[in-house]
């Protein structure tokens, strides 16, 4: 089964169980995937729709940070339910020791020395994360493990 077709299936489930805030975090995410199609004119693959769901992950993760800065602890728990619903549809998230043990194994093999490094790290360490852990984490762990 495709994601899409999990999609239109989480949304009907959320519709007969009348839980307004999954469908509308289903429906959000539909409406980001039909907008890329159309941008893209061509139909998405499950790869692009992570990549659309990853986004959009990524962008309610943000928000919580901004609200909770703001003191908004009741806009970031709504946008904290909604990364939750988004997160069933993509890969199991790396923890934290596991992206550490992931740089560290790249960072041997690639043989990096130092921050200048960083560049050569990411683009070998992107693909294997992509879906799996925010980007921001992962820069993160490259830029503690090389310095």
């Amino acid at each position: 089964m495709t994601l899409k077709e999990q999609l239109n299936d989480a949304m009907k489930t959320a519709m007969k169980a009348r839980d307004n805030l999954r469908l509308s975090a289903v429906r959000m995410v539909r409406a980001a995937i039909k907008n890329r199609e159309i941008e893209t004119h061509t139909e998405l693959d499950d790869k692009a729709v992570t990549d659309v769901i990853s986004t959009l992950a990524k962008q309610r993760r943000e928000s919580i940070r901004m609200y909770q800065d703001g003191n908004r602890l009741e806009l970031a728990e709504k946008e904290g339910l909604e990364l939750s619903v988004l997160l069933e549809f993509l890969p199991a998230q790396l923890s934290t020791d596991e992206i550490d043990a992931l740089v560290s194994k790249v960072i041997m093999d690639i043989e990096a020395h130092g921050t200048k490094d960083m560049g050569r790290v990411m683009k070998v360490v992107t693909p294997l994360t992509a879906g799996k852990a925010d980007g921001k984490f992962v820069s993160d762990a490259v830029r503690r493990l090389l310095a």
